[in-house]
């Protein structure tokens, strides 16, 4: 499993040329998920995600987490992170988990996050989605398990 996130300060998901959701303060967060994955792991980088420390606290350094600050974030499934660039000029997706199941951690990943009560937007499985973003210093992080 792969969750790229960002630190923003507005995110939204457009499909068929109308906002389907949107953040503003917050993370956006892209979730690739594997074939190997485990709800185990989809447990684990959501807590990693709502604990990360990668908000400025009053001197500027990253001490505070998406909890601390009661920010907002917006989930998106992202098979292409699961792609395998190595060999020649066209990605392999073959470690990426069938739709069914990659469905299922991702909502499974979606509802953990919102447990820790966080306000949670997400894109929609499987949709073209225009995804728009306003990162934040920038920050980014790639998060694998």
């Amino acid at each position: 499993m792969k969750v790229l996130i960002q630190r923003v300060t507005g995110a939204s998901v457009t499909i068929d040329s109308k906002i389907y959701s949107q953040i503003n303060k917050g993370i956006l967060a892209l979730v690739g998920i594997e074939k190997n994955d485990s709800l185990d792991k989809v447990e684990k980088l959501a807590r990693k995600v709502v604990n990360l420390r990668i908000f400025p606290d009053d001197n500027g350094k990253m001490n505070l987490s998406l909890i601390d600050i009661k920010g907002e974030i917006l989930v998106v499934s992202q098979f292409t992170l699961c792609g395998n660039c190595k060999k020649g000029t066209r990605p392999s997706f073959d470690n990426s988990a069938e739709p069914i199941i990659a469905n299922e951690y991702y909502e499974k990943f979606v509802q953990y996050i919102k447990d820790y009560e966080i306000n949670v937007s997400t894109g929609k499985f499987g949709a073209d989605m225009k995804v728009e973003l306003i990162n934040d210093g920038p920050v980014t992080f790639m998060l694998e398990l």
